[in-house]
């Protein structure tokens, strides 16, 4: 499978829906949504007999979006999708907890950390959550708290209650790839409000998204992999499913069977180093416990 390879981004509420990441990908990779517009750019790719790739553009706290995509590949007609490939997710949760710790490391140790995204299903919004408690655990902010862009509570309110907590700064710190607009001021005193990010810098959101497309297509020259089976599973265990009434079965303790996306962990711009840090198959369960922090120090180290 030698020659040139289509990419396609394909984008939920964490890019925006394919806004945040137009500006910033290399020319030739289609930026779109899931659903209709995916569904056209995999035809019109199959027609011309090209290779593609698609690749879901998540920082990890959107597994349903991998699902869909791979729902989306499997109702094009074998005939017009040609060769094919769902690539594994841009990032992983861990990815995105590394992220993170990596942009704190650059913010003075005074300023309160507002970690903001774009607001999701319950589930994904309770993701932040546990995703900021372990910026806050592993870093050297003592306020670190969560606000939605879109959502409850929003950036006024998340940063009102960071001066209630004595903040003399609060900094957004973006868990997505668009970076939040600082609300603008209202008659309640508040302190100085600062924008780190973006989150992942162009040219490592390049790499990282190269890579994803290199390993796919090894994927399906060395094994026949498609992706489209694994992706399916992405989002299984992810939901209602984790809420066990006490005394009722399923004590699985929170883990959760992965999609395509978190067999590998590759920080950006990083190959195959990466040891074991998330190594089992898209069908493995793992713990969100074990999520380290020197997993994550790998991917701090990657992005300094």
């Amino acid at each position: 499978m030698a020659g040139p390879v289509a990419v396609i981004a394909v984008c939920g509420h964490e890019a925006a829906y394919g806004r945040a990441l137009a500006p910033v990908v290399d020319d030739g990779v289609s930026v779109v949504s899931n659903g209709r517009e995916l569904f056209r750019s995999i035809v019109e790719h199959g027609r011309r007999g090209e290779e593609t790739v698609v690749v879901p553009m998540t920082l990890g706290r959107e597994p349903a979006l991998v699902a869909d995509t791979a729902r989306t590949l499997r109702a094009v007609p074998v005939a017009e999708r040609g060769t094919t490939v769902l690539a594994e997710p841009f990032g992983t949760a861990q990815h995105l907890v590394g992220w993170l710790r990596a942009a704190a490391g650059r913010v003075p140790e005074d300023s309160a950390l507002l970690v903001t995204a774009p607001s999701g299903d319950p589930f994904e919004d309770a993701e932040l959550y546990r995703v900021a408690a372990l910026v806050r655990r592993y870093g050297r902010h003592p306020l670190v708290e969560v606000a939605f862009s879109d959502g409850d509570p929003d950036l006024a309110e998340g940063i009102r209650r960071c001066r209630l907590l004595g903040a003399p700064r609060v900094t957004l710190l973006p868990a997505a790839f668009a970076r939040p607009e600082v609300p603008r001021p209202d008659r309640v005193e508040r302190p100085p409000v600062d924008r780190a990010g973006p989150l992942v810098s162009a040219p490592a959101l390049r790499r990282v998204l190269a890579e994803r497309v290199t390993d796919a297509r090894r994927r399906l020259r060395e094994h026949g992999d498609d992706g489209i089976g694994a992706g399916l599973t992405a989002a299984d265990n992810h939901g209602h499913s984790h809420t066990h009434p006490p005394g009722e079965g399923g004590s699985h303790g929170h883990a959760h069977p992965h999609g395509p996306g978190d067999a590998h962990t590759h920080p950006p711009g990083e190959g195959h180093t990466h040891g074991h840090l998330h190594g089992h198959g898209p069908a493995t369960a793992h713990r969100h416990h074990h999520q380290s922090a020197d997993a994550a120090d790998r991917v701090i180290r990657s992005t300094a």
